[in-house]
């Protein structure tokens, strides 16, 4: 029996980075949390389990913390398609991302691709080009191809999404590259 919502089809994703964090915590790696999205119940089932909801005010993204002493914060994405679309991540997630990178904090999407079950690391500042771009008529996903193969990210050590290796990859090519 499949399930249809919208609203948990970045579940598995979701786990997956959960359990990653709490390894990371438990290595004493990373303090990373999942933050909740605030909503207001509507309506309760006979068992007292909301039924309908609504959300209270937009998310920021999905996931802030520290790692060894970087602030970061990151939304994570699944797609089906062989690209990301631009409008799966929304306006303020961008602007609390800039803000964050403002304060010195290293903001990123980690992104999987349903299609080659792969996940990659997508840095605030390769983002926030095909973010503006979008915004002035130009293309409107992130081709899979576009995505820096450097920064993938693998199920490793026992990390189900060992992020915290791409992580330090983009800094070592920083300089290089972007």
């Amino acid at each position: 029996m499949a399930w249809n919502s919208k609203g948990l089809r970045g579940s598995t994703l979701e786990e997956l980075v959960n359990l990653t964090n709490e390894r990371y915590r438990d290595k004493g790696l990373a303090i990373i949390q999942k933050i909740p999205t605030p909503i207001t119940p509507v309506r309760l089932d006979e068992n007292r389990n909301i039924s309908f909801a609504y959300f209270d005010q937009k998310s920021t993204v999905d996931y802030i913390g520290a790692a060894q002493g970087l602030p970061v914060c990151f939304d994570a994405k699944g797609t089906g398609q062989a690209s990301l679309p631009i409008q799966n991540i929304h306006a303020h997630q961008i602007e609390f991302m800039k803000d964050f990178e403002d304060q010195r904090g290293f903001a990123f999407l980690l992104v999987y691709f349903n299609r080659h079950d792969e996940y990659f690391l997508l840095p605030f500042v390769v983002l926030r080009k095909y973010w503006a771009e979008a915004q002035n008529g130009g293309r409107k996903s992130i081709p899979y191809k576009n995505f820096d193969k450097r920064l993938q990210v693998f199920n490793r050590d026992g990390y189900f999404i060992h992020y915290l290796e791409a992580i330090n990859t983009f800094f070592a090519i920083l300089d290089e590259d972007f």
